[in-house]
């Protein structure tokens, strides 16, 4: 179960790598946009305001996310569905998917399918996280991996679910894009407050820790918390009152089709 509230704790940083990846999508008047793993619709509102003559929906397979974002005062449509099944149609200019591959297995032919299913012309754009090498997710599998959780945890964590800028370049040029692909490292000042949880678990409870916290009871959830806590302040230790939280993110905006080459 995914909680808008726990995930829009820190929504200032979650939501700059949107806006530096839609920033590249250089068309004014797209038919129809969809915002794939919408979330709690706040994003997908933006793309409404952006492009006030298109269509905007948005689309996430949580309930109480599309509950949420049926909640704000937008002409975006909301739905809730599962982004592998999602399909598009011939008047979909504009696809945008942020923060939400790396949950989904095999998307990297999803990707080479939306490429093939999109009209010529049309942009594909999506940021995944690129920190899983980073010293919150080490800890995470560490702690994981111990005799108390490996049991339950172990099928749960992954290594590295996504690709670098790169390969996803060379995987989308092959079906016909043009593409524009960059990484980004974002550095988070997080506010340290000295009575509350360490701001990258805090974070982390947002994201990458909801699997593991519908996964163990609440026992098991306050001891797998407490020795991560431990293992996040010594990585990310607390200095002038914040923590420095370094973030890749790996950014791509891809015109598909035999018109690829054509300004917009």
């Amino acid at each position: 179960m995914w909680d808008p509230g726990t995930y829009l704790r820190y929504g200032t940083e979650r939501s700059r790598p949107f806006h530096d990846l839609v920033a590249r999508i250089p068309t004014d008047r797209p038919r129809v946009v969809v915002d794939l793993g919408c979330g709690p619709g706040t994003l997908t509102a933006a793309l409404a305001a952006r492009w006030p003559a298109a269509r905007v929906a948005g689309l996430d397979a949580s309930p109480e996310m599309i509950a949420r974002a049926a909640t704000l005062d937008t002409r975006a449509e909301f739905r809730v569905g599962d982004v592998a099944d999602w399909r598009p149609g011939p008047d979909v200019d504009v696809l945008v998917a942020n923060a939400v591959l790396q949950w989904v297995p095999g998307h990297r032919e999803l990707l080479t399918r939306w490429a093939h299913e999109l009209p010529a012309g049309a942009w594909l754009a999506f940021q995944v996280p690129g920190n899983f090498a980073a010293p919150s997710h080490r800890a995470l599998r560490e702690v994981a991996r111990r005799d108390r959780w490996a049991g339950v945890l172990g099928p749960l964590l992954r290594d590295a679910p996504v690709d670098d800028a790169v390969d996803y370049a060379v995987s989308l040029t092959g079906v016909g894009c043009a593409v524009d692909a960059w990484e980004t490292v974002y550095v988070h000042p997080l506010p340290a407050e000295p009575a509350a949880d360490h701001p990258v678990l805090r974070w982390m409870e947002g994201t990458a820790l909801r699997p593991v916290r519908a996964a163990l009871d609440a026992a098991g959830w306050a001891g797998f918390r407490a020795e991560l806590g431990v293992r996040l302040a010594e990585a990310y230790p607390v200095r002038h009152g914040q923590v420095y939280f370094p973030f890749r993110r790996i950014f791509v905006v891809a015109r598909t089709g035999a018109r690829a080459e054509e300004n917009p």
